[in-house]
Formats: C-alpha cells, sequence, structure tokens
C-alpha cells in the first residue's frame, strides 16, 4: 500500500464525516453509521500513512518525493 493511498482513505473519511454530520443535522437515519464507518477510515488512514512514513528508509525526503 502505498502512502499516497493512505491519504486517499483519509480523505475518503473526511467526506463521509462530512456526510454523516449532515445526516445526524437532518435527522435523516443512519447517521451514526456512517459517522462510525468515517471515524474507521480516518484513523487507518492517519496510522498506515505514519507507517509507511517511520518505515521508509529516505524518512526526510519522504514527502518531497
Amino acid at each position: 500500500l502505498k502512502a499516497k493511498y493512505a491519504l486517499y482513505i483519509f480523505i475518503a473519511g473526511l467526506l463521509l464525516h462530512i456526510i454523516g454530520a449532515w445526516l445526524k443535522i437532518t435527522h435523516f437515519g443512519n447517521g451514526n453509521a456512517v459517522l462510525s464507518i468515517a471515524f474507521l477510515l480516518e484513523v487507518t488512514g492517519v496510522i498506515t500513512f505514519v507507517y509507511k512514513l517511520l518505515r521508509d528508509p529516505n524518512f526526510k525526503d519522504f514527502l518531497n518525493r
């Protein structure tokens, strides 16, 4: 899994977070489920990105590539 995919997972979590908050505000069903899934995606994306960042041999030049 490349680091850019970890960022994609995190961004998908952010988008779902916005949708889940909108569902919650408008009192539609499944707002809690969408927020839970969004939170899991955000945490997975962050943990995966940090893991890839720390395991890269060129740690200092990682984000410049």
